[in-house]
C-alpha cells in the first residue's frame, strides 16, 4: 500500500527537514511508501554534482542538498514530488526507480496533450528531446529514496535564466503553460500526478497516512 500527502506551499528548509525525518520513519517501517506533493517559495537547490557558482550569484536563496544532479530552481507554479520509497523489496535498483519517476511525470502530462519522454544520457523529462519540462534528482539512504521531481506547471521560467539549471542554459527549460499557450494551475495537475503515482507504486494509495508538517 502506498500513500500520498499534499503539503501545499512550504519553505524549502522546513520541507527538507520533514522529508529527512520521514525517510527514517520509512526505514523503520512505521509509514508506507509515500509521495509528498508540495510547492516552494523561490529557491535554488544544488545537488552533489555542484554548480559553476552561478547559483550563488542568482540572487535567490541557495540550499545545498544530498540529491543527485546539479542546481535547479523551485518556485510557485512548480509541482514538486518527493517519493519516499523503500527500494529493498524492489531489488535495490536505483536506476530503475529514477526511470519510474520520470515515467510518472510523462504519464502526468499526457492527459494535457503533451508528449513527453526520457532522453538517454539526460536526466529529467523532455519535450521533443530539447525542452525540459521536469527535473529529476534523488537521494537514497539505506535504500530509502527521497528528493524526487519538479514539474514546471506555470512557474517563472525567467528564474532559470539566472543560473545554469542542471548545467544547461536556462532557456532549455519549459513549462506546461508555455507549451499549451494558456495559464495552467497546479491544482489542475495534482490529480494526474496522484493517479500516475497510484498506478506505478500502489493502486490503494491513501491520502491520510503521513502527517502534514507544521508551517515554517
Amino acid at each position: 500500500m502506498a500513500a500520498r500527502v499534499d503539503w501545499g506551499r512550504r519553505e524549502y528548509p522546513a520541507a527538507l527537514a520533514e522529508m529527512r525525518r520521514l525517510v527514517v520513519e520509512r526505514r523503520a517501517g512505521r509509514i508506507a511508501d509515500t509521495l509528498i506533493l508540495v510547492e516552494h517559495p523561490p529557491v535554488v537547490t544544488v545537488g552533489v554534482e555542484g554548480d559553476d557558482g552561478a547559483a550563488a550569484a542568482s540572487g535567490l536563496p541557495v540550499v545545498h542538498v544530498e540529491r543527485g544532479g546539479k542546481a535547479t530552481y523551485h518556485g510557485p507554479g512548480q509541482l514538486v514530488g518527493y517519493p519516499i520509497v523503500d527500494l529493498e523489496p524492489r531489488g535495490r535498483d536505483v536506476r530503475r526507480f529514477v526511470h519510474a519517476v520520470e515515467e510518472l511525470v510523462v504519464r502526468s502530462v499526457e492527459p494535457f496533450g503533451l508528449r513527453a519522454s526520457r532522453v538517454p544520457g539526460r536526466r529529467g523529462v523532455w519535450l521533443d528531446g530539447s525542452r525540459k519540462i521536469a527535473s529529476v534528482g534523488v537521494a537514497v539512504d539505506h535504500w530509502v529514496t527521497f528528493h524526487g521531481f519538479a514539474l514546471n506547471v506555470d512557474p517563472d521560467l525567467g528564474a532559470f535564466e539566472r543560473f545554469h539549471p542542471c548545467g544547461f542554459d536556462g532557456q532549455v527549460m519549459t513549462s506546461m503553460a508555455r507549451e499549451l499557450g494558456r495559464t495552467v494551475h497546479v491544482d489542475e495537475v495534482r490529480p494526474f500526478v496522484a493517479a500516475a503515482w497510484d498506478s506505478a507504486f500502489g493502486d490503494a494509495a491513501s491520502e491520510a497516512v503521513v502527517p502534514v508538517p507544521a508551517s515554517a
